[in-house]
């Protein structure tokens, strides 16, 4: 697990909570200013699913692991990253020893991320190896970035890779040309979408393995029949989408482009028109032609951010309702503020720093997603 050095360096500046009664004009002028005295020293990351009244204040914005390699690039010294705590870790994990990482509100987590326990997953290994005989031999383990530092440690260690949304599938076809059978986590519908939708793995060759279960709640004989094992675990703001949503949208404006992000369930991206990453889904938008309609499946303050981008497209939710990402929203401008401001006077808090041991094996299954799909 990683160590949260909530006042690494002296005694912190007042707290963030202190810093409630300032306007939002206040708070701007002072983030600027700070910003200005730490210069070079400092890069602030933001994640794309990040409120605007933080993303603007960033020098990058991107997804997750996009950010986490741009700040390894970065000359600064301090990475203020605007995210999540996994995005915080990876940062930390692939970035210079003369880096510190901070997450201006370390109780910024990620529910995708928890489901997948460190404790359980041994378990769940221990339990293959008993079925299969060598687990090794039989299973290649994939992680999806979004999964703690010692998720991708244990991964690292036993051969497997982390993926992201966009190289999902160069990965699984890794992890299939080695070993008869794949462990995929946290997310289990990123993994049936690349298996099934990219590689043409039959659904009945899957199976969702609950880690509450003893054998994920199957036999040991579908078990070894089973190709992908699927860690029964999602996102919380792409799950909430459903196929009835989008034939809504359809029914209503049947010019409508639907284009989703492959966290959500198979009968949403069945649905879809387009189905990609995060940048893919920026990139699409933003070259459609003027006057075109799009329904997207993700993160609303994405959605809302596309839209003020492109005036001259309609730009709506595939939800009717809004589907945000409440963890990431806990960080706000107060919060950013008050890290930079004890920068400025050399103190750090909310620091983020991965143990040395966890660190060096969770860049090896960083380090194998690069060799497979490149950078």
């Amino acid at each position: 697990m990683a160590v949260i050095a909530a006042e690494a360096i002296g005694v912190a500046h007042e707290r963030a909570e202190d810093y409630a009664g300032l306007s939002i004009a206040e708070l701007d002028q002072r983030i600027a200013e700070a910003k200005a005295k730490l210069g070079e020293r400092l890069v602030i990351l933001g994640h794309h699913y990040q409120r605007d009244d933080v993303v603007k204040h960033a020098d990058l914005s991107g997804d997750s692991y996009g950010l986490s390699v741009d700040a390894r690039k970065a000359a600064a010294e301090y990475i203020v990253f605007c995210g999540v705590h996994f995005m915080a870790e990876s940062a930390d994990i692939l970035g210079r020893d003369d880096q510190t990482v901070i997450l201006p509100d370390h109780t910024a987590g990620c529910s995708m991320a928890d489901m997948a326990d460190i404790e359980q997953l041994e378990e769940v290994w221990e339990e293959l190896d008993e079925i299969l005989g060598d687990a090794e031999a039989q299973v290649m383990p994939i992680t999806y970035v979004n999964s703690t530092a010692a998720v991708k440690a244990f991964v690292g260690e036993h051969g497997g890779a982390c993926c992201t949304s966009s190289n999902a599938e160069p990965i699984v076809r890794w992890a299939k040309s080695l070993r008869p059978k794949m462990l995929f986590l946290p997310d289990q519908h990123l993994g049936r979408y690349t298996a099934f939708a990219k590689l043409g793995i039959p659904l009945d060759k899957m199976l969702v393995w609950n880690p509450n279960l003893r054998y994920g709640g199957h036999t040991p004989e579908a078990i070894r029949e089973a190709e992908v094992l699927l860690w029964a675990g999602h996102c919380s703001v792409h799950a909430q989408f459903r196929p009835a949503y989008i034939k809504a949208w359809r029914e209503k404006h049947p010019e409508i482009n639907v284009i989703v992000h492959p966290e959500c369930t198979l009968g949403v991206t069945n649905e879809a028109d387009y189905v990609g990453s995060t940048a893919y889904i920026i990139k699409t938008i933003n070259e459609a032609p003027a006057g075109s309609m799009w329904a997207v499946g993700t993160e609303i303050n994405l959605v809302n951010r596309l839209q003020s981008n492109n005036p001259d497209k309609t730009i709506v939710s595939v939800s009717p309702f809004a589907c945000l990402c409440s963890t990431m929203y806990r960080i706000d401008p107060e919060e950013l503020c008050w890290v930079l401001e004890n920068l400025v006077e050399g103190k750090v808090v909310n620091q983020i720093a991965v143990p040395t041991a966890i660190k060096q094996k969770a860049r090896l299954a960083l380090e194998r997603m690069l060799e497979i799909a490149g950078n």
